[in-house]
């Protein structure tokens, strides 16, 4: 009796940075949205304490004083949060280019979910040694965004990547 097991196994295969840059880039906005909408709507507070966060790494910490709407702490902010969305997608493209052609949807989101995982700790862990107001923004709305952000991220590189047979 022969027992088969469908166990993905890595191929080379080139990357689609065009693909893996559309997908972080998408997936940003998807993150974007969501923590827009969960500090407008649930949280209580201000839903620009999160862009005046993240703008704050490009202007300074100076930028953490405003509370509410500002063009330029938002303008910085989308500036350097879609800039990291678009890296953070190319390093998933590259991770996931071997693995990719082969895999369905049960096997690529939970590793977009752990990718995602690893970026909250990076982020917010990693990052706020140098960015200490970083660690404000740790809990679980951010850690599940990030999940969503990852798994978002996997399914549109998926989705949008060509094979060596179509290039």
């Amino acid at each position: 009796m022969e027992l088969h097991l469908r166990l993905p196994h890595w191929r080379q295969h080139q990357v689609d940075w065009v693909a893996a840059a559309v997908s972080g880039f998408a997936a940003g906005a998807v993150l974007m949205v969501l923590e827009l909408l969960w500090g407008a709507f649930v949280s209580g507070e201000s839903p620009w304490r999160t862009s005046h966060s993240i703008a704050a790494i490009l202007l300074g910490p100076s930028s953490l004083k405003a509370s509410g709407f500002a063009v330029g702490n938002v303008v910085a902010a989308m500036a350097v949060h879609y800039l990291l969305g678009i890296a953070f997608g190319m390093v998933l493209g590259a991770a996931l280019s071997g693995f990719v052609p082969g895999w369905d949807l049960r096997e690529l989101l939970p590793v977009g979910a752990l990718f995602g995982a690893a970026l909250y700790v990076i982020n917010f862990y990693g990052m706020s040694a140098v960015f200490p107001w970083f660690a404000t923004l740790r809990g679980w709305p951010t850690f599940i965004a990030h999940l969503i952000f990852g798994m978002s991220a996997a399914l549109i590189y998926w989705k949008l990547q060509r094979t060596a047979a179509s290039v």
